[in-house]
């Protein structure tokens, strides 16, 4: 079933059985900044009101910042989700996270210097993607949490968090305008085991509820955002959709893997591997030419900027998904044990994928600084 048929269903339901309806987040559509309302999500459900506020400036920016509208634009300014509290953990805090920037000027909290320490961002035709290693106990993530999954559906429909707003203006759809925002519809972010994914699909791509699905919370970041980020290495790529999560091919036939309930145990083993979509075009930059917000800079030392091209990559492990404490719907950012991870972000021994594995021809490195010149312009 469609996200909109299983949103228009679930509210007829609530009508129907006498309980207050309440409009789904991904129904929700605001223009930035103007359109903004203090908060988005008005209802009082079990779960409570919105913990923050959507309506962020100058006087909310900070460390005590509980601004819930993110942004995913660029390799040098993006967001993910975390919790206002030290040592929290993102199964219990789902609906209360806020956003953590890597820019000033938007009333969130910024993500502490010293916290990133690679990230891969991806654009393809239909989405972009932020792929990456942090120290999550800088972003108040408890040291040994797997992390979860955050989306605007949850079980309720009010999203995790309740009310979180995303917006860019990277897709093409918006035809390089960057002063112009776009509400970013579905998008979901996966945050633990000191790495995450932020994947933001393009409101104008009618596949973009598949490409950003919403159900497999707990297989995590290598089949929901199969990538072949390293840490230490900080590049933009352009590349190839992915194929949505949960679809694969199997002797020539497209099959839907079916996400079994929490009740049934642990996910110790997938019917297939995560394909690695090509990238192409790939500029490494030095941390501290993109996090001058951050203060000093992060990730590793010497980083310099060059062309790459990673080509053709495809996954070759699979999750063992050793924690799987979630809820086992996906509707919801409950703790899945497989939310991220290192290994499953590929590593420099992939084929294609590992820095040391490129050969960098000078012309290459000329082309990648042009290029990076270009895209921070």
């Amino acid at each position: 079933m469609s996200p909109v048929a299983l949103s228009t269903l679930l509210a007829l339901a609530a009508t129907t059985s006498g309980v207050l309806a309440i409009t789904p987040l991904a129904d929700k559509h605001f223009s930035y900044p103007d359109g903004i309302p203090y908060k988005a999500d008005t209802d009082v459900g079990d779960r409570g009101g919105q913990f923050g506020y959507n309506k962020c400036n100058s006087t909310t920016e900070g460390p005590d910042s509980l601004c819930q509208t993110a942004f995913i634009n660029h390799l040098d300014d993006w967001c993910v989700w975390a919790p206002s509290v030290p040592n929290s953990v993102i199964g219990d805090t789902e609906g209360e996270e806020v956003a953590w920037c890597t820019k000033k000027g938007r009333g969130t909290r910024i993500i502490p210097a010293g916290a990133i320490t690679g990230v891969q961002f991806m654009k393809t035709p239909g989405y972009l993607q932020i792929v990456g290693f942090i120290d999550q106990t800088k972003i108040n993530i408890a040291g040994d949490d797997s992390g979860g999954e955050l989306d605007p559906h949850g079980a309720d429909l009010r999203g995790n968090p309740l009310g979180g707003l995303v917006y860019s203006n990277g897709f093409a759809s918006n035809n390089g305008n960057n002063d112009t925002f776009q509400q970013v519809i579905e998008w979901h972010n996966f945050m633990g085991s000191n790495s995450f994914c932020f994947k933001a699909c393009d409101p104008a791509d009618p596949q973009a509820p598949h490409l950003c699905e919403h159900i497999y919370d707990r297989i995590g970041v290598e089949y929901n955002c199969p990538n072949a980020a390293q840490d230490g290495v900080f590049e933009y790529c352009e590349g190839d959709n992915q194929d949505p999560p949960g679809i694969y091919t199997e002797n020539g036939q497209v099959m839907t893997y079916k996400q079994p309930a929490e009740s049934l145990g642990v996910i110790s083993s997938m019917p297939y591997d995560p394909k690695i979509p090509k990238s192409s075009n790939c500029v490494q930059m030095a941390s501290s030419a993109l996090f001058a917000d951050l203060g000093v800079a992060t990730g590793a030392p010497g980083a310099t900027t060059t062309g790459v091209t990673t080509g053709t990559a495809t996954g070759t492990t699979k999750p063992t998904s050793t924690a799987g404490t979630g809820s086992g719907t996906g509707s919801s950012a409950t703790r899945s044990g497989a939310s991220a991870g290192p290994s499953a972000t590929g590593g420099a021994s992939d084929a294609g994928n590992g820095a040391a594995s490129m050969r960098i021809s000078t012309l290459a490195t000329v082309a990648g600084v042009l290029a990076a010149v270009a895209f921070l312009a």
